[in-house]
């Protein structure tokens, strides 16, 4: 069927918008990484059932179908060439008292506006999060600061609905003979290829899945390859009655990788790291020698971990607030470290988001530190850095010619190389999408792989859903770079 007759016949059976305008399609062309691939269509469902019929005519007529939250992914997982479907429309929230059912469009700013009218809060968040769609956060599994102590979305997630490649309306774990076939593949894989990480986002999370109650896990992170997600059920917490934030400096990385694995044993809520380029743009005096920030929160037994924490640690802590808005001022500046890097690097010289968001054991944040020293000596680049150290989930904007495309590639495979030789991940809590999918077989070994296949085969054995993420024939690490 020509793309003319796609077109108009998905006209006659879809209640929500079917757009095929040049500046429409230019626009989901693009996100906020660093790629860009233009669709054929998108299409603006009403309701879940729109969705349905556009995945069982996709089907039908062989046209891929890739869904998008709000275009705040950093590694391209929601481009492609065929359908782009945007679920804005499907925005419901029913609060109950340690549940939120949540429709996939609703924005994580609006749920938290309707939680806190009720002392609660939804524990994953990004530096993004007013902005993210909760199907974003579902499809990669978001973390955020808070993911030390609550989790990353898949520990939050009770249950999912959503629609396979077949057209099909599944919910998990209310779904038992599919959560049985989750499980027989759960049971099949090699664990020991699986990161010694705290939080991961990359290839199928079968390692999350230990019972029946659990099989909705392997959804989470899954970037819209083997379902399209219409609504969750969300654990949620009561908002804390109070916060401590310290931050303290540092003159040397290294010691403030050593601090990380003591604070940890505080139990801090959070425990975030900035480099130079972050803390020179925060209106304060810091010592000219401060090399690095950390910034460490508790939401609990306030007086006693203040008390252990300026026993542990080797830096001066400059600043300690138990004040709301002081509070939110401070993470607001460690929030807005990735806008700080793009900020300070010229255009042409952004390599794009390929390394950015490795996880290793947290008492290897130090070697972590040392590998991007050697990637700027090997490779002739600076580095900024920024991120969760409690989860030793580092952010790293490399600077350097965006030009040599080949260069971008060869540091992506020696960086991984050596995070996985870590026992780490490629990737903590951004996913895989087009710059990481190629190396997912690199990280699980080939017979996690093998199971992965089948996985996606299970749920989408037409290979219409989100095509060439996780699962991927082909290199995309630098083919769909954007032209700027």
């Amino acid at each position: 069927m020509k793309i003319s007759e796609i077109r108009e016949s998905l006209k006659k059976i879809i209640a929500g918008q079917v757009l095929w305008q040049k500046e429409i399609l230019n626009y989901y062309s693009v996100d906020a990484s660093s790629y860009q691939i233009l669709p054929k269509i998108v299409v603006i469902p009403k309701n879940g059932t729109d969705v349905i019929s556009l995945v069982k005519f996709a089907k039908r007529v062989n046209i891929s179908v890739t869904v998008r939250g709000a275009g705040t992914g950093l590694v391209g997982s929601a481009l492609n060439d065929g359908i782009v479907l945007d679920l804005r429309n499907l925005d419901a929230i029913k609060i109950g008292k340690n549940l939120v059912r949540v429709e996939t469009g609703v924005l994580k700013g609006k749920l938290d506006k309707k939680l806190k009218e009720k002392r609660k809060f939804f524990p994953p968040n990004p530096s993004v999060g007013s902005y993210c769609s909760i199907g974003g956060m579902l499809g990669n599994n978001s973390s955020g600061s808070r993911s030390l102590k609550y989790g990353s979305v898949i520990d939050n997630v009770e249950e999912i609905t959503f629609v396979n490649g077949k057209g099909e309306k599944i919910i998990l774990p209310e779904n038992k003979k599919i959560g049985k076939q989750i499980i027989s593949f759960s049971k099949n894989i090699n664990l020991q290829k699986f990161p010694s990480v705290s939080k991961n986002s990359s290839g199928y999370r079968l390692d999350s899945v230990k019972s029946l109650n659990e099989v909705q896990k392997l959804i989470i992170g899954s970037e819209g390859t083997l379902g399209i997600i219409l609504s969750a059920k969300l654990k949620i917490k009561d908002i804390p009655k109070k916060r401590i934030l310290s931050i303290i400096e540092y003159q040397s990385l290294m010691n403030a990788a050593k601090d990380c694995t003591d604070i940890l044993s505080t139990c801090p809520s959070a425990i975030e790291f900035v480099d130079e380029s972050t803390l020179m743009q925060i209106p304060k005096k810091f010592n000219k020698k401060t090399k690095c920030l950390l910034f460490v929160e508790y939401d609990s037994e306030i007086k006693v971990k203040k008390e252990q924490l300026k026993k542990i640690v080797t830096g001066k802590i400059t600043k300690q607030t138990s004040t709301d808005l002081e509070i939110q001022k401070w993470w607001k500046y460690r929030d807005l470290a990735l806008y700080y890097s793009l900020k300070s690097i010229k255009m042409k010289n952004r390599i794009p988001h390929v390394i950015e968001d490795a996880a290793v054991p947290t008492e290897k944040l130090g070697q972590l530190f040392s590998l991007v020293n050697k990637v700027n000596q090997k490779f002739k680049t600076k580095s900024i850095m920024y991120g969760h150290a409690g989860n030793a989930n580092i952010h790293v904007r490399l600077i350097s010619d965006r030009d040599k495309a080949k260069k971008i590639k060869e540091i992506a495979r020696y960086y991984f190389e050596q995070v996985i030789q870590m026992g780490g991940t490629i990737t903590g809590e951004h996913g895989d999408g087009l710059a990481r999918s190629e190396y997912v077989k690199v990280q699980y070994g080939q017979k996690n792989y093998r199971i992965f296949k089948q996985v996606k085969k299970f749920f989408d054995p037409h290979h219409i859903l989100n095509p060439n993420k996780i699962i991927s024939k082909k290199s995309t690490i630098i083919n769909y770079l954007e032209k700027f």
